[in-house]
């Protein structure tokens, strides 16, 4: 909805950047949270919770934007859409043996998908009835995944009923936590703050029609999220780290190219798909290591680790406006998620030694006993 958005309220670059990065902030720092929670009362049930809170945010978005402030209280409210991953990764694989949890956790993750077709829907839809009204189309469409959870969604038996507090938030005080969720930052950082900001430099770079600016978003939403599903499969098979190693390595070139072709609307397609595709199946990859790690806290250790992650996509939106405002081009942002994609990579290099020696065979596969 940017490009609409930014036309009524003539917003600047930079306040563009701000906006698109409140709703990822607020998601993020409302994963952990959300994570807990299900831990004492059950992921479906936390899962119905944070369904409702997102109808409620739509519905703000439908009756109450009228300035920019509203739009940032909007922003913040939408947030709670992006907090269902750090339930649902959890809820999606937890009746899975850890062999299999790869491929559970890309399918819960290609819930992704939905973005892609969010970015090819509702430009069409703006242009046809307004951007208001598509909040309140989007808050009529919740209900069915709502009527869905409640009917088929069953509570995984991977849960100690008896662990405490300290143990659930463990992996908080844990270098193994800490260095996922900064990995994540990347992997998952980049795909939800490239997907958000996308439509945005399409429309100002290129000069395309703000629908054309969705349809090319989401091909590379689309890559990503359907590479989810193949990080995971083939991490299982060949390993998590050593997957991983490839994402970042594929994730920094493709946006340094994409900062130098910023001339070329076919390249920078091509690129972008290419870059998400790496993305999705980082993300993939990292959450097959996860409940290997922590399985018996999968729940809260994947929100924490999605809470970084999330914000490290908040990023992405302010630094290619602050680049584009004060640098005079958005080359200077992708330069600098390039850089942060090789300095993760260069820290997985030397964590992966330990852990391969602890709680996974070469390579970041599941240990057979």
């Amino acid at each position: 909805m940017a490009p609409f958005i930014s036309e009524t309220f003539n917003l600047s670059p930079a306040q563009k950047g701000l906006m698109l990065s409140i709703p990822i902030m607020a998601g993020a720092l409302m994963r952990f949270p959300l994570g807990l929670l299900s831990q004492y009362i059950g992921r479906k049930k936390a899962t119905l919770v944070e369904m409702g809170l997102i109808m409620v945010a739509m519905l703000f978005g439908f009756f109450f934007v009228k300035s920019f402030n509203d739009l940032l209280a909007m922003g913040v409210l939408l947030g709670i859409a992006g907090a269902s991953f750090g339930v649902a990764l959890s809820l999606g694989s937890g009746s899975f043996p850890p062999k299999h949890k790869g491929l559970a956790m890309g399918l819960v993750g290609a819930g992704n998908v939905g973005t892609a077709v969010c970015v090819l829907v509702a430009p069409p839809l703006a242009q046809a009835y307004g951007w208001v009204t598509v909040y309140g189309f989007a808050a009529a469409a919740i209900m069915i995944p709502m009527v869905v959870m409640i009917v088929y969604a069953q509570e995984p038996p991977d849960l100690d009923p008896h662990a405490s507090f300290k143990e659930h938030i463990a992996c908080l005080f844990e270098k193994d936590g800490w260095a996922f969720s900064l990995i994540y930052a990347v992997t998952f950082g980049g795909f939800i703050g490239l997907i958000t900001f996308l439509p945005t430099y399409y429309y100002d770079q290129f000069g395309v029609s703000k629908v054309q600016a969705g349809q090319l978003t989401m091909l590379a939403a689309f890559m990503g999220a359907a590479l989810r599903v193949f990080g995971g499969w083939i991490s299982d098979r060949w390993g998590g780290v050593n997957t991983l190693n490839l994402v970042l390595v594929t994730v920094a070139a493709t946006l340094v190219a994409c900062g130098l072709a910023g001339n070329s609307l076919t390249l920078t397609t091509l690129l972008m798909i290419l870059c998400f595709a790496a993305l999705g199946a980082g993300n993939g990859a990292l959450f097959q290591l996860v409940p290997l790690r922590w399985p018996l806290a999968t729940a809260v250790a994947g929100s924490m680790i999605g809470e970084i992650g999330a914000l490290g996509g908040g990023l992405v939106p302010n630094a290619m406006g602050l680049s584009k405002q004060y640098g005079g081009s958005y080359m200077w942002g992708f330069m600098l998620f390039a850089g942060l994609a090789m300095v993760m990579l260069v820290m997985l290099r030397v964590m992966q030694i330990r852990w391969t020696r602890t709680w996974a065979e070469k390579g970041g596969r599941a240990r057979s006993a």
